[in-house]
């Protein structure tokens, strides 16, 4: 009589013979070690098997390929789209991680520098040009009937040029020894705020704006940099799914929204996968500029390559449309998302 054993996952009893549960799958014996847990967790996670090489080689030799064959059917023998995208993508920031520790640095070592830096009044330089301002008034004087100004009004401007010629003024400026000092002194928040032109009845966001700009001075922008590098690989999932929402613009009837998707997320892999190389390359030695700039405009001629495979479109009709979506993207996309990280990762600083 053959021995049983139960799972100890769903309980069920099975011959003791199977390595596997017949029932939900899990490994018999379930010898959980150091070794066990994190194959688990990469496998389950990044999927590192020969899919990985089946679909890294097709990627980077037949641009739009390996999209067209997931599209139509054949998945099981290809690394998910959305996985090998994770998996490129966090080995991208690792590796760009390395990178942005030094820029980070410096950047902040400019900033304290700069913010440290006492502004100096020349008063040579600050002294009223009167010569300027005499010819000024004179050509305003000239002509009154075209301006509409008074005679007062004119005569008025000299206020104005002489307070416009006080380069200490601001938050950097005049105020700057008064921030110092209420720091210095510990003093209340409230205190510091009002120094630098908060006024009293200010709303939440514009409190906010204000508490920022003061914890960038206090800090001397130390890790602005950094908070940044955080914030991008959450938008990256923002601006992929718009570069496929171009894609469905201009391909309306070659395919659904996750079609486009798929291609969306195969081609940012390439992307990434390009840079990687670029970053390692960067640190083993120094790549002249002549060799990288062709290296990543050759993405716009990887991209028109896929949209005729993957689209099956005309080579005149990818090419253009290659090029507007490209242009489109760098022009409208890009520094929209690229002021929102700013200002996202100002207002998280």
């Amino acid at each position: 009589m053959s021995q049983t054993a139960q799972c100890k996952n769903c309980e069920k009893k099975f011959d003791a013979s199977f390595d596997y549960c017949p029932y939900c799958g899990q490994e018999a014996a379930d010898n959980l070690t150091i070794g066990v847990l994190f194959s688990n967790t990469i496998s389950n996670y990044f999927s590192i098997d020969a899919r990985f090489f089946k679909s890294f080689i097709p990627l980077m030799t037949k641009p739009g390929v390996l999209a067209r064959r997931f599209v139509d059917g054949k998945r099981l023998s290809y690394l998910h789209p959305a996985q090998f995208y994770l998996f490129v993508s966090v080995l991208f920031f690792f590796i760009f991680s390395f990178t942005i520790r030094k820029a980070d640095t410096e950047m902040s070592k400019a900033l304290e520098e700069g913010l440290n830096r006492e502004v100096p009044v020349d008063s040579i330089s600050a002294k009223v040009d009167s010569v300027g301002i005499a010819i000024a008034k004179d050509a305003l004087k000239k002509n009154q009937v075209h301006t509409g100004m008074t005679d007062e009004e004119i005569q008025a401007l000299d206020s104005v040029f002489i307070t416009g010629t006080d380069v200490s003024s601001g938050l950097w400026g005049s105020k700057k020894g008064e921030l110092d000092s209420l720091i210095a002194n510990d003093a209340p928040q409230s205190e510091k705020l009002k120094a630098i032109g908060m006024k009293e009845d200010a709303g939440v966001f514009t409190t906010k704006v204000f508490t920022q700009m003061l914890k960038f001075y206090e800090q001397r922008g130390g890790g602005i940099l950094k908070t940044l590098y955080d914030i991008i690989p959450i938008a990256m999932f923002i601006l992929l799914p718009l570069f496929a929402l171009l894609l469905k613009i201009f391909y309306w009837r070659r395919g659904t929204f996750a079609h486009h998707m798929v291609f969306s997320f195969y081609f940012f892999t390439f992307i990434f996968m390009t840079f990687c190389v670029l970053i390692l390359a960067n640190m083993l030695f120094e790549i002249p500029l002549w060799i990288e700039i062709p290296i990543i405009f050759s993405q716009i001629i990887y991209l028109i390559i896929a949209l005729h495979n993957f689209y099956n479109s005309s080579w005149i009709g990818a090419f253009f449309k290659a090029n507007i979506i490209s242009f489109a993207y760098m022009l409208f996309v890009l520094p929209l998302a690229i002021s929102g990280l700013i200002f996202v990762s100002f207002m998280l600083y």
